[in-house]
């Protein structure tokens, strides 16, 4: 057998071999960003930040679109004290890194007190909730996993689309967003 011969009788199998795993290599990246970036301080991925409660500003660092919904990471600017009532989600788990200020986090039966350099982690369908505690600016990262509806959630609320809806249908939105309320907000609980 001649040597070009040889050699594209043995390059021919190969390459058919190696087509499906590039193909499929490819169909798993999907629609997930494939390159880098970098996301300024005090910026939002979108470049629009969003605004849940009177002075409490997100901005988007990973979105779910840049992941094919495997995370949501976002940093929460809070101004008031206070947090979101006990809650738990089906499929995300939460984390949440502190960068400025102090809060009280409540996971199950466990309180903790977290500040600027701490990590709390929730598990989901495990009741969770925080408050931001203590005078002036308080800043944290929250990482979802997988993303769920998470970001969709928060744009509709900071559009104003859970105003004027009643509590069953807030429940049903909940709901439809992958979380549901168990309980009132944490204060400030002794530890």
């Amino acid at each position: 057998m001649k040597r070009n011969s040889f050699l594209q009788a043995l390059i021919a199998p190969l390459a058919l071999l190696i087509t499906p795993v590039w193909a499929r290599a490819r169909s798993w990246i999907g629609s997930r960003e494939v390159k880098g970036f970098r996301v300024e301080a005090g910026k939002d991925r979108s470049g629009k930040s969003i605004s849940l409660f009177e002075g409490d500003i997100f901005y988007t660092k990973v979105s779910t679109q840049d992941t094919d919904g495997d995370i949501f990471v976002f940093e929460s600017t809070r101004l008031k004290e206070g947090g979101p009532p006990l809650h738990f989600h089906y499929e995300q788990d939460e984390w949440w890194y502190i960068l400025q200020g102090e809060f009280l986090f409540r996971v199950g039966d466990e309180t903790f007190r977290a500040k600027a350099g701490d990590s709390v982690f929730g598990p989901r369908r495990v009741p969770h909730a925080f408050a931001k505690v203590g005078e002036g600016e308080a800043r944290m990262l929250m990482f979802f996993q997988p993303a769920g509806k998470m970001e969709a959630n928060f744009l509709a609320i900071s559009q104003g689309v859970t105003a004027n809806m009643t509590e069953a249908e807030r429940k049903a939105f909940r709901k439809e967003h992958g979380l549901e309320v168990v309980g009132p907000p944490i204060t400030h609980l002794k530890q």
